[in-house]
């Protein structure tokens, strides 16, 4: 059944391609694809009609439903019937966009090529990738994967565009027919980032609140400020910006216009967002997902942000193979430098806690270890102090935005605020 399904998708979605003819922008990497897809759509949507993936629409089912407008059937066949009917009708008549943005992902050999075998990117995005990438343990070694998704750029027609990390050293081997366009710190960067800093405000009591983040972008010359309210991770904050950046010139918009539609870009729920706390603190809310990439992020984010005590509610990474133990260790090492205390969350967290405890940290003072997100939640629930900032970060599996809900101080507004509040995670 699965089978038939991907197939029948596959076929109504280039024929839907065909039909249509969008301009598609396919962004991929192991670091910061939604919030550059994010990015990208606050950038074009202002001027051309848009249609970005929604959720986790990154695989062989998910490309093909944002190609499509349809939505998943789940396990009932009569939806699925019922989407791929809809489906065809929209091949007669539609408002379709003029523009695609769709995340690709790569968690095994194979994977970017069924997708090409779908859809033909006139845009590709590549964003960060990491010292140790996620989704590996399919993979002969890094350079492997870092392979299979640089056919992304091969599939690029001559008229078509590269928007490059130009920091990350695995796409310098990128060859592509189509125009390069680089980003980044480098100096060989055509879209580079400069002076990133925080943004605060400060409050009736007289406290310092973070409200986002600021840098300038220059490109050919012009120097621009940007401004990003509500985003606190400074790298993968600027590094989407840079990357809309560089799809905005390639449309041959200007940097100012680029800077303007950025002020409609927030970042998605679970992304580094801050919620209010119980008893007046603030929740680093970073639980959609975790690598060691965005665990270096969300660390710098917790220690450059002002607080009274910094905590750090780390759960486990996922799908790391051989690296698994390094890269824990190394956020444990990381840890004991941004929080004052750790609660770690899993069996593979445990590592990181072995490492705090060679920096000073001691066991049920300071370094606290659970097996669950509720109970973390629970007793960090029961320990938080005002102007306290707790960072909550793990793998998707790890379900830590049930640690959030335990310590938001408006537990009602879950579904608005946290990920995975429908039904079917709620019931899982």
């Amino acid at each position: 059944m699965k089978k038939i399904l991907h197939i029948v998708l596959a076929v109504l979605a280039r024929l839907t391609l065909r039909r249509y003819t969008p301009m598609v922008v396919c962004i991929t990497g192991n670091v910061g694809k939604t919030s550059t897809k994010e990015a990208v759509f606050a950038v074009v949507s202002g001027s051309l009609s848009a249609r970005k993936s929604e959720k986790n629409y990154n695989n062989e089912i998910g490309v093909p439903l944002t190609i499509l407008g349809i939505r998943s059937g789940g396990t009932n066949i009569f939806l699925w019937v019922m989407q791929c009917a809809r489906a065809c009708a929209k091949l007669v008549w539609t408002k379709y966009p003029k523009i695609l943005i769709l995340e690709m992902a790569v968690d095994k050999p194979g994977d970017m090529e069924y997708l090409l075998s779908i859809v033909t990117p006139t845009i590709a995005v590549f964003t960060s990738i990491g010292e140790i990438p996620v989704h590996i343990e399919s993979f002969a070694s890094a350079q492997a994967m870092a392979r299979e998704k640089m056919k992304l750029a091969h599939a690029v027609p001559k008229n078509g565009f590269v928007i490059v990390n130009d920091d990350v050293a695995a796409w310098k081997e990128i060859k592509t027919k189509g125009t390069v366009v680089r980003y980044g710190v480098s100096p060989e960067a055509d879209v580079k980032i400069y002076t990133s800093e925080y943004r605060f405000s400060i409050d009736e009591n007289g406290v310092s609140v973070p409200i986002g983040i600021t840098f300038k972008m220059e490109y050919k010359g012009s120097l621009v400020p940007f401004r990003l309210d509500g985003v606190f991770g400074m790298a993968s904050g600027t590094y989407a910006a840079a990357a809309a950046c560089g799809v905005g010139m390639v449309l041959e918009m200007n940097l100012v216009e680029v800077a303007g539609a950025l002020q409609k870009y927030t970042p998605p729920n679970g992304r580094l967002k801050i919620i209010e706390g119980i008893k007046g603190s603030f929740v680093l809310d970073d639980t959609y997902n975790a690598s060691p990439s965005s665990m270096d992020v969300a660390l710098e984010a917790l220690s450059a942000l002002p607080a009274g005590r910094k905590i750090a509610v780390l759960g486990d990474m996922l799908e790391l193979g051989k690296f698994t133990e390094e890269a824990h260790r190394q956020a444990g090492k990381k840890a004991a430098r941004a929080c004052s205390i750790l609660v770690t969350v899993g069996e593979r967290m445990r590592f990181a806690g072995d490492e705090a405890r060679a920096h000073g940290f001691i066991e049920n003072k300071n370094l606290f270890l659970f097996d669950t997100a509720e109970d973390a939640g629970k007793f960090v629930a029961g320990s938080m102090q005002e102007n306290d900032l707790v960072m909550v970060k793990g793998s998707q599996g790890m379900r830590m935005e049930r640690a959030v809900k335990e310590i938001m101080a408006h537990p009602d507004h879950a579904e608005k605020l946290l990920v995975r509040q429908d039904k079917k995670w709620l019931q899982s």
